[in-house]
């Protein structure tokens, strides 16, 4: 199996990915990819060059160039959870695949912020001015139909989680959804 993760900044993926890393599965984010490849040619990383690096590969070799170069290193027979997808390309390469599942993650904008400054990483947005903007253009560059398209990808999610509450609540929904992959339950979309 495979599950695709995709959604806003700090909206609660690793919340999510470290459940299915306890589950026994093999973690993977797609801005690896990227991260490699601009390591190998000493470029500087923060969140805006990563996403400049992403566009301009999927402007030269495609859309869905980041899965295809993820989905060619792994093995078939190993259960993943691939993080980082934020163009519809990516998700359209992923569900070529059978037994995929692609979960968008959400959350208020001013919960995302307040658990940015909390984790403090390097690349994230500093003030609330630079926050909206990485997160508009992550969620959705008009400009740019190769760039960054959360918002798209998650209307593809076959499941959304709202990740508006605490770290139990989370908890129940991922445990919830869960059930739901297990037993191919697709009533609902949202948890």
């Amino acid at each position: 199996m495979i599950i695709g993760i995709t959604g806003k900044i700090a909206a609660g993926k690793e919340t999510l990915t470290n459940f299915f890393k306890e589950k026994g599965f093999g973690y993977h984010t797609l801005s690896e990819i990227l991260r490699e490849d601009m390591k190998k040619k000493n470029l500087e990383m923060s969140r805006a060059s990563l996403q400049d690096y992403g566009d301009m590969l999927r402007n030269k070799e495609g859309p869905g160039v980041l899965m295809k170069i993820f989905l060619s290193k792994i093995d078939r027979n190993k259960d993943y959870i691939i993080d980082g997808i934020r163009n519809p390309g990516e998700v359209e390469e992923l569900k070529k695949y059978s037994n995929v599942f692609l979960i968008g993650v959400d959350a208020p904008q001013k919960i995302r912020f307040d658990r940015v400054l909390k984790r403090g990483k390097e690349t994230d947005p500093k003030t609330w001015e630079d926050f909206l903007e990485v997160d508009n253009r992550d969620f959705c560059d008009p400009s740019n139909p190769l760039g960054q398209q959360v918002g798209k990808c998650m209307e593809m999610a076959d499941f959304v989680i709202v990740n508006d509450g605490d770290l139990e609540s989370s908890i129940r929904k991922i445990e919830e959804l869960w059930e739901k992959m297990k037993s191919r339950d697709f009533w609902t979309k949202n948890i």
